[in-house]
């Protein structure tokens, strides 16, 4: 109950607080600026090395993932039919089997 007694003290403390040190903190802004300038210039470098080392092995991972991607779609359309490829095999075979063996064809 006393904190809410209290609240209007406290944010009239907090906003005199902030006034007073709002020109200090405008006259320090350009020494934070230039203390943190290259810092962010060394981030950016760092990005930028990151960027161009990894960005060739990933264009080279997705080149190998998309391979596999479509040897598996291959391998999922094909396996299925392989059934009838053996039946359709033995049926040539059979047939190949009992036709006449012509050198020249009529």
């Amino acid at each position: 109950m006393i904190s809410l007694i209290l609240l209007p003290i406290r944010l009239v403390l907090a906003i005199l607080t902030a006034l007073i040190m709002l020109p200090l903190g405008l006259l320090l802004l350009p020494f934070a600026l230039v203390l943190w300038l290259p810092f962010l210039l060394i981030r950016a470098v760092f990005k930028l090395v990151k960027i161009v080392v990894l960005l060739p092995l990933l264009l080279i991972a997705l080149v190998v993932g998309v391979a596999v991607a479509g040897l598996a779609l291959l391998a999922a359309v094909l396996v299925p039919l392989v059934p009838i490829a053996l039946v359709v095999g033995l049926i040539w075979l059979a047939y190949r089997g009992v036709r006449p063996y012509r050198r020249f064809p009529v």
